[in-house]
């Protein structure tokens, strides 16, 4: 799943072309120029956008353990987590097609023994063995529920966009029965669905504890939000500053640049807990 097209990301990469590497027609491989990371995309069937790596350099995550991407699409979250955690990572894809592109960008990082691509449907996932197992969960949801909007007539792109194979209600859920206690979960969003996250986080034991709005520039509303919940949290929220994409013309704003080309991998305000942090968490003591 995820978004459709690279978007706001088409300055921060750049293609390989379609020569070698067992890539499919109409596919390419695109420099991340972070950590000499590689990714197989297709305008045709799915290129990640900038709400993924905000959500990938926003996450707050465990120094190891286990980690959970759902709705990782080609796996461009997964990738740019490992920079961040040791942990063991698990992404969650629903198409077949996005999957096969997932697991062999994995394979050509050489990250296989970090990265595990598993190809299920969300609301399926899991079970006694795996519920409650993971110390942190993102996810980058379709943002637009099946009645609204123009659907693409191509199916990949509008189950990466529209709730087509999962609700809003789907992923939470799948969220809070996934992460262990004290865990996290982080999401990226439209402003718009705001208040139906944070119903449904809470409705799920999951108390959103941090949150940043999005604006492409200084002068403009919001067009996405980050948000993050504490499984078994108390009440307290956490409003951190706007993050503003563009800072004049079409240039990034150095925070955006510092995480594109490997300065930084994580945005400000977005600390994750240290590591004494998630042992109490994990123990239950909570650090909240």
């Amino acid at each position: 799943m995820g978004k459709r097209g690279a978007g706001g990301v088409e300055n921060s990469i750049h293609s390989s072309g379609e020569a070698g590497n067992g890539l499919r027609p109409g596919e390419r491989i695109d420099d991340l120029l972070t950590y000499d990371l590689k990714i197989v995309q297709s305008p045709e069937v799915f290129s990640f956008s900038l709400d993924a790596v905000l959500l990938a350099r926003f996450a707050g995550l465990p120094p190891r353990g286990r980690v959970l991407d759902l709705c990782t699409g080609n796996g461009v979250v997964p990738l740019l987590l490992t920079t961040r955690t040791e942990a063991a990572i698990d992404g969650v894809e629903i198409q077949r097609r996005l999957a096969d592109m997932a697991r062999r960008s994995v394979a050509m990082n050489g990250l296989a023994d970090r990265i595990r691509i598993i190809e299920a449907d969300l609301k399926e996932y899991g079970g006694s063995d795996v519920d409650g197992t993971y110390d942190a969960v993102t996810v980058n949801p379709p943002y637009l529920p099946v009645q609204s909007g123009e659907k693409k007539n191509n199916p990949h792109l509008a189950m990466a966009r529209h709730e087509i194979g999962c609700t809003l209600e789907d992923v939470v859920a799948a969220c809070a029965r996934l992460v262990r206690e004290g865990g996290r979960v982080s999401m990226v969003h439209r402003p718009s669905r705001l208040a139906d996250i944070i119903v449904t986080m809470r409705s799920m034991n999951l108390e959103p504890k941090r949150l940043r709005f999005v604006h492409s520039r200084q002068d403009t509303e919001a067009n996405m939000v980050l948000i993050e919940a504490l499984k078994g949290g108390k009440p307290e929220i956490r409003l951190l500053p706007p993050l503003i994409v563009y800072r004049e013309g079409r240039t990034y704003a150095q925070e955006l640049q510092d995480v594109f080309y490997g300065h930084a991998n994580e945005l400000r305000h977005s600390s994750a807990p240290a590591a004494n942090e998630w042992e109490k968490e994990r123990e239950g003591e909570g650090a909240e």
